[in-house]
């Protein structure tokens, strides 16, 4: 039986009270403990007024106060909204509003203060000591889990294509949990005295389903990286006797750079699992023969909570491929005229369509966009363009999105043109990836300039990076004369990518 996420935890802590839940350096909590911090701070949150179906707004790295906050909220029946630890004011501003979050839980910085003030939200600043200052406040544990069906929303975690703002994925208590479960029981094979390295954002779904909610499942331990440091990492699975690395592409090559003079650091590791942008198949290669690892490869979106496509342990697999449909969901291939692409069909394209238990509920107070994203019988449309081979194994070819994937993290150009609209010497904007080394991609931004002004390439960056996380600026400006158009005047953003 499915469970919803905080029933998960009380079964777990009732069944391992004594295992370690988290690892943050020379910190522990206990599932015991985990469960008892999460009941009182529930308890003041009950106090302050938070109700079934209210929103928590959560910007908090990898520490022990973020599983903390999570569940206290879900404890409530309140919906969690994750966010980025980095982000600027407006930005802050933003997810507050388009939520209608009641609460922040942060960490202290003047953006994330004036944003919560501009919006009437409630901040509750997080230090050094966590959330020791707010558990002394509680009037009591709330022991009783408030009843949330299956089907209601557990988070709203914030995604976006190529046009408007970011919008909020609902993501289900079945959506996330069966997602879990499916990552545990048919992918990694998680057991109950095994740690995962938890490099990999909370904020992010990939962090949050297959790292802590795998844990909080099976009752494994989670081994804690505030922000991830390749050296640290290193250490950490060498001191942890880490069992499971969960990370995006750029941190295996981070990792095997800074481990390739003592491999015997990483021996504790049995399994890898990638994810979040594809992964170059020389680094993979590299990676598994230095420390004898296996990497399995997977694919997935925050609309899919995450997991849809996995290379299933056990089984041969390519290098380059992502494998096939997970437990529990369904993919097709579908052509621009909406056409299905039969089975055995190695040569034809089609965009990636994908339906089952782990598909959003849809988007936050965005009906339009949800009809436009999911079908009316539950196809989601990723616009990811794959193939597939005779085996059934898919490969992502293509994105049709103008989304750059950055070390892992989703920059979404239009924000980023917005930003660079609102500095008056810019007449035109276009931000396009680039290729990049490590990072994958890298951002790039084309400018044409109002009559009569002048702009530096070096004060629009500063622009940009004075109002968005440092993740998201452009690190090139390219002053042009003109930008090339279509006949209806849209900007022709292929035509400034560089050919790769």
């Amino acid at each position: 039986m499915t469970l919803n996420l905080p029933a998960r935890l009380e079964r777990t802590a009732d069944e391992h009270p004594d295992s370690p839940a988290l690892v943050l350096g020379g910190e522990r909590l206990t599932y015991a403990e985990l469960q008892d911090q999460v009941q009182r701070l529930a308890g003041l949150m009950r106090q302050d007024g938070v109700k079934p179906g209210d929103r928590v707004a959560l910007m908090v790295p990898n520490v022990l106060a973020y599983p903390v906050v999570f569940f206290a909220a879900q404890q409530l029946g309140a919906v969690v909204v994750p966010m980025n630890p980095l982000f600027k004011r407006r930005e802050i501003e933003y997810y507050l509003q388009d939520s209608g979050a009641s609460q922040l839980w942060a960490m202290t910085s003047p953006d994330a203060e004036e944003a919560a003030e501009a919006q009437g939200v409630r901040l509750y600043p997080l230090g050094a000591d966590g959330v020791a200052p707010y558990l002394e406040q509680s009037p009591g544990p709330v022991s009783d889990i408030s009843p949330r069906e299956l089907d209601d929303d557990a988070v709203i975690l914030y995604t976006s294509g190529t046009t408007g703002r970011p919008k909020g994925a609902q993501l289900t208590h079945r959506n996330i949990g069966t997602n879990a479960d499916t990552t545990v029981e048919t992918l990694i094979m998680l057991k109950q005295d095994e740690t995962i390295l938890g490099c990999l954002p909370l904020f992010h779904v990939f962090g949050l389903t297959c790292a802590l909610m795998s844990c909080v499942t099976v009752g494994a331990t989670l081994s804690l990286i505030p922000r991830f440091d390749p050296q640290q990492a290193v250490q950490t699975i060498e001191d942890q006797k880490v069992n499971l690395f969960v990370g995006v592409p750029t941190m295996y090559g981070a990792v095997l750079a800074a481990a390739k003079d003592r491999p015997e650091a990483l021996a504790s590791l049995r399994l890898a699992v990638s994810g979040g942008s594809s992964m170059p198949v020389e680094l993979l290669r590299r990676f598994e023969a230095a420390f004898g690892c296996e990497i399995l490869e997977g694919y997935g979106l925050s609309e899919t909570s995450p997991v849809a496509c996995f290379n299933h342990p056990g089984e041969a697999h390519q290098p380059g491929s992502i494998g096939r449909a997970v437990r529990g969901c369904e993919l097709q291939l579908v052509t621009p005229d909406g056409a299905v692409v039969p089975e055995g069909d190695e040569e034809t394209l089609g965009e990636v369509w994908i339906r089952g238990e782990n598909v959003m509920k849809g988007y936050w107070g965005k009906p339009e966009a949800t009809a436009q994203a999911i079908t009316e019988d539950g196809w989601f449309r990723s616009g990811d363009i794959a193939r597939r081979d005779a085996r059934g194994n898919y490969y992502i070819v293509d994105r049709t999105k103008d989304m750059i994937l950055r070390g892992g993290l989703n920059v979404y150009p239009r924000e980023i043109e917005e930003v660079l609209y609102e500095h008056p010497a810019v007449a035109e904007a276009a931000v396009v990836g680039v290729p990049h080394p490590e990072l994958g991609q890298e951002i790039a931004a084309h400018v044409v300039l109002a009559p009569g002004t002048e702009a530096t390439e070096e004060e629009l960056i500063e622009h940009v990076k004075s109002q968005v996380a440092p993740y998201k600026y452009p690190r090139t400006v390219t002053v042009r004369d003109g930008l090339p158009k279509t006949a209806t005047g849209k900007i022709l953003k292929r035509e400034l990518a560089p050919k790769e």
